[in-house]
């Protein structure tokens, strides 16, 4: 009697997505910094977008609005020529790229970006919203003149 080997079709896939997403993964990229984004409404005035991008200063960085979304990129490079050494150069390259859908309320002509101490601070004023109107229901005219009639 043959011995029977049970066939998994998925074994193949769980062990790449563990060896994929495995936490060792990103402890083998010590140098990787993946930049935080912060949104928040201040006070029901202002949507604040804060990015942290210790790397970069503000000539690497642009903000961009376009059909209502906030764009935010940076690219920074750098450079190092050392001819003393066996390489005549060295570069690194580090980039960031965030979209955020801005709400309907947003004065998109009166945003404001301002970068310190390698945090992108962009200011998103918000149009006071008209209050909420109550609209009373009336009986159906041609209804009721209907109903009158019989």
């Amino acid at each position: 009697m043959a011995n029977l080997i049970r066939f998994d079709p998925f074994a193949e896939m769980r062990a790449l997505q563990k060896q994929f997403f495995n936490d060792d993964w990103f402890t083998a990229l010590p140098n990787m910094h993946m930049p935080t984004t912060d949104v928040y409404v201040r006070d029901g005035k202002e949507m604040i977008v804060e990015a942290h991008l210790p790397r970069f200063n503000e000539g690497d960085v642009s903000v961009d609005v376009e059909g209502g979304v906030l764009e935010v990129q940076a690219n920074h490079r750098e450079k190092e020529e050392d001819k003393a050494k066996r390489y005549v150069v060295r570069e690194s390259t580090n980039s960031f790229y965030r979209r955020i859908r801005l709400p309907d309320q947003a004065d998109t002509k009166n945003i404001k970006a301002s970068m310190e101490d390698g945090v992108l601070r962009v200011v998103v004023p918000l149009k006071k919203q008209p209050a909420p109107m109550k609209i009373t229901v009336q009986p159906d005219s041609k209804k009721s003149k209907t109903s009158k009639e019989k």
